[in-house]
């Protein structure tokens, strides 16, 4: 809750018209303080995203494919319905990424020498470069977005979100050892 003196967002003044217009929800007004929050935070996550990936000449979804193959391993490459479940968008959507993609030199379509009918989408060298180095770029801009915490408070946030994550289906399934 606010403290005497604190700046106040813009959820605080919905709380406070809702408590006005109806002061009979005030008790049931809490979750507005935290969802209402996330996605006020996510839409200036977007914007950001959004800069700086046309910083980089790419558009968000782009960046997302590089950076997903980069992380895979070598060698660099995954199948579209590979890249699906972490994009949460449509076969379709991945198609027209890697398209472009494609089209910028950063990644080539590779047959699989077993399979000859399975295509694997490959890193090329120019977009593992631009990924490494994107990446770096994007882990300096993430951390000022939140700066304003101190690593105690990111370390709770982070474990609070992976609870409702996981209790709504969006799961990975057991952790192993590595």
């Amino acid at each position: 809750m606010e403290q005497p003196g604190e700046e106040r967002d813009m959820v605080a003044g919905v709380v406070d018209q809702w408590q006005r217009e109806r002061p009979d929800l005030t008790q049931a007004l809490w979750p507005v303080e935290v969802l209402a929050r996330i996605q006020r935070m996510n839409r200036i996550i977007d914007k950001y995203l959004k800069a700086f990936t046309a910083g980089h000449g790419l558009e968000v979804g782009e960046l997302d494919v590089l950076l997903s193959l980069r992380r895979s391993g070598p060698p660099y490459a995954l199948t579209a319905g590979a890249l699906l479940p972490a994009a949460m968008v449509t076969s379709g959507a991945i198609t027209n990424r890697i398209d472009r993609l494609e089209a910028k030199g950063l990644v080539e379509r590779v047959r699989d020498g077993a399979d000859r009918r399975s295509v694997r989408i490959r890193l090329t060298e120019k977009g593992h470069a631009l990924a490494d180095s994107v990446m770096e770029d994007h882990l300096e801009h993430y951390a000022g977005l939140l700066a304003p915490l101190d690593r105690a408070q990111c370390d709770a946030l982070g474990a609070a979100l992976r609870t409702l994550l996981v209790a709504h289906g969006d799961t990975l399934g057991p952790a192993t050892a590595s």
